[in-house]
C-alpha cells in the first residue's frame, strides 16, 4: 500500500504523516509513506484543503487531521 500525505509544512501536515506512520506501526505489513510538499503535486490531486491523505492513488481525506485510529479505518 502507498499512502502519500499532501500537504505543506504547516503543523497538521506534520502531524498527520506522523499519525499515518504510528497507523502503519498498529497494522503492520508492508507499506510505504511519502510526504508531498510539492504544490504542483498537490493540485494534481485536485485537492485545495491540506493536509490530505491519497492512498493508493486515491484521495480518502482532505484539510482534516486524522488521528491514527482514523487512518485505520479509512485504509483497512
Amino acid at each position: 500500500m502507498k499512502i502519500e500525505i499532501l500537504g505543506t509544512s504547516c503543523a497538521k501536515c506534520k502531524q498527520l504523516e506522523e499519525n499515518a506512520k504510528l497507523a502503519i506501526a498498529k497494522i503492520g505489513g508492508f507499506h510505504s509513506i511519502e510526504k508531498i510538499d510539492d504544490i504542483m503535486k498537490i493540485m494534481e490531486y485536485n485537492v485545495v484543503s491540506t493536509p490530505g491523505l491519497v492512498v493508493d492513488g486515491k484521495v480518502l481525506s482532505t484539510g482534516k487531521l486524522l488521528n491514527p485510529q482514523e487512518i485505520i479505518d479509512l485504509i483497512q
